[in-house]
């Protein structure tokens, strides 16, 4: 794992953290990361996010990628994911 994407994955826990959501960087046995995010309101709503940079040659930006593969947001605005993880874990009502 290179340090770009912990320190990518670092920003987004922060940012998930500050609008209200349990988040932490989990580190797999084969050294490679995720955001472990939990809704404390809903602990049934949670989401595992990687950070990776975009296969494709032309484009060596990193992203933040949901858990079922889909890219999710740059890498470059933790705000912005954050935002986006927070709508999506969102119980009713919240």
């Amino acid at each position: 794992m290179g340090e770009n994407d912990f320190g990518h994955l670092e920003r987004l826990v922060s940012e998930l953290d500050s609008r209200g959501l349990h988040a932490r960087v989990v580190r797999t046995q084969s050294g490679r990361a995720f955001v472990r995010v939990i809704n404390p309101n809903a602990t049934s709503l949670a989401e595992n996010v990687t950070c990776r940079a975009q296969a494709a040659p032309s484009c060596p930006d990193w992203y933040y990628w949901w858990s079922w593969g889909e890219r999710m947001h740059t890498a470059e605005d933790p705000a912005g994911a954050a935002t986006k993880v927070a709508r999506v874990l969102a119980a009713v009502g919240e």
